[in-house]
């Protein structure tokens, strides 16, 4: 006989281990079905390692630049390509034994294999989950399957969660080999460290990892296919991004495409075209592909329940549910923005709407951040300046360059800078947008101030740390009402 559940969620990474762990806080008898590691792509290949050799080459940098800080280092400071890979892995594996751990204290059984929904619930009957030996082989060896998970067989429950991700998206002619031409998942272990890369794409995957492999002593190439880039960001972010990346030599080749790749003996020649029609050849040990990624929404039965897939995303209302009753979708398979905060978001509104949990609403992505770890890191929310005078507002903006910040500069990080978007008639602030030193970490503190309405005089009477490079944020609001005090 079946083991049945309240919910069976499909995927453990952020979005479907924290529906898990809500999902068991809410009472429902939950399981999660995982076909290759806890974790998801976020803690295993993706949000966790990268930042762990981002980190790596952070402290590589200000060792190469000790002497900006007044300290003498002696001999030349290299990096360990093996080394720093460990460590990166080292970081994943403890965050992926901690998923292990979260599914256990909170009672959700693991259900190790690949799964295919074959029914959905109607009335008082369950859904129907089919789980069968995974046919893909594990990314990641090292991580065997958890003791005490259940595995192959026939699963029911009333209510079918899928968190199934995604996964980077090849363009034709141009498919990874795993050699030459890497995705995310070769790009962090590299064997050996190249002298040459060419990175196709320039969001936030493709900037990071131009930034990590410069600062490891790569020459690098970034080619978009827009005017500029980081294409999301706000123009005048975008911009000042580029330049800062630009003079520690990663060179941009803005509305390009990669045409063709030509594979040789140990490089690969990419055949670069601009939008006047021009072809620029470029070779290069390795070449990444980061030109976006895909939800995984195959083999999973959706097509013979019905289910409505528009260009591989779920679709899905504000609270997760599909057209199909009994079927859920969240994170990166149910649409953009692909982000892990947002999945996390998404799968606890959708197992509480399921429970009946009082002031449910959907989620809103406009005031959902976007953060960079390149060096600068850039970091956003809400409205860039464009968007919002597209969209008819009545603007004010402010600004707060990093030089005229105390800490910024003792800290010798006075590059960067905090601007503020807020609406002329409210008050009301609109977007936020940051480039330069721990922004990534700034940011929420204006996510918190759009998500309680606050206006623009509140913000200029709350008082901030000093010295603090916070004090910048309040710096950008009162710069906006003409009333800046350190600029």
């Amino acid at each position: 006989m079946a083991e049945t559940y309240d919910v069976i969620i499909i995927g453990s990474g952020p979005g479907g281990y924290v529906t898990a762990v809500r999902s068991a806080q809410l009472g429902f008898k939950t399981a999660i079905v995982e076909r290759e590691h806890l974790g998801g792509i976020c803690l295993n290949w993706g949000c966790i390692p990268t930042k762990a050799l981002l980190r790596s080459a952070e402290i590589l940098h200000y060792a190469q630049h000790a002497k900006d800080y007044g300290l003498k280092l002696e001999g030349t400071i290299t990096p360990d390509t093996a080394a720093v890979v460990d460590r990166s892995r080292k970081v994943s594996g403890r965050l992926n034994s901690g998923v292990g751990f979260l599914m256990k204290k909170n009672k959700v059984d693991v259900i190790w294999g690949e799964a295919k929904v074959t029914k959905a619930a109607k009335g008082n009957e369950a859904g129907e989950v089919v789980v069968s030996k995974t046919a893909k082989k594990p990314m990641e060896p090292q991580h065997p399957v958890p003791k005490g998970t259940l595995g192959e067989g026939t699963y029911k429950a009333k209510h079918i969660i899928l968190a199934t991700g995604a996964r980077p998206r090849v363009l034709p002619g141009i498919e990874p080999d795993g050699k030459l031409i890497w995705t995310y998942f070769e790009a962090m272990v590299p064997k050996e460290m190249p002298k040459s890369l060419i990175v196709m794409g320039s969001g936030a995957i493709g900037i990071e990892f131009a930034s990590f492999y410069r600062a490891m002593g790569a020459e690098v190439t970034v080619v978009e296919l827009l005017p500029q880039i980081l294409p999301v960001e706000d123009a005048e972010v975008s911009k000042f991004a580029r330049r800062q990346l630009e003079k520690q030599g990663i060179r941009f080749h803005v509305e390009a495409k990669v045409t063709k790749v030509e594979k040789g003996e140990g490089q690969v020649t990419a055949h670069v075209e601009t939008r006047d029609g021009k072809v620029e050849k470029i070779t290069a040990d390795r070449l990444i592909s980061a030109v976006g990624v895909q939800g995984n929404v195959e083999n999973l039965g959706l097509d013979a329940l019905g289910v409505k897939v528009e260009r591989g995303i779920v679709l899905v209302d504000g609270y997760g549910r599909t057209n199909v009753p009994g079927i859920y979708a969240i994170g990166d398979v149910a649409g953009p923005p692909m982000l892990a905060h947002k999945a996390e978001h998404e799968g606890v509104i959708c197992v509480e709407k399921i429970a009946g949990v009082p002031g449910v609403h959907p989620l809103d992505k406009s005031k959902i951040p976007g953060c960079t770890y390149c060096n600068p890191q850039v970091a956003s929310v809400g409205l860039t300046e464009e968007k919002a005078k597209q969209a008819g507002r009545d603007i004010r903006v402010g600004r707060f360059q990093f030089a005229a910040n105390g800490k910024a500069i003792a800290l010798g990080e006075d590059q960067g800078f905090i601007k503020t978007i807020f609406d002329k008639k409210t008050g009301e602030l609109i977007g936020a947008h940051m480039v330069g030193a721990e922004v990534t970490e700034l940011i929420q503190g204006f996510v918190v101030a759009m998500n309680l309405e606050t206006t623009e005089e509140e913000l200029m009477h709350t008082v901030f740390p000093h010295p603090t490079l916070s004090e910048m944020m309040k710096e950008s609001v009162l710069d906006a009402y003409d009333r800046s005090l350190n600029a």
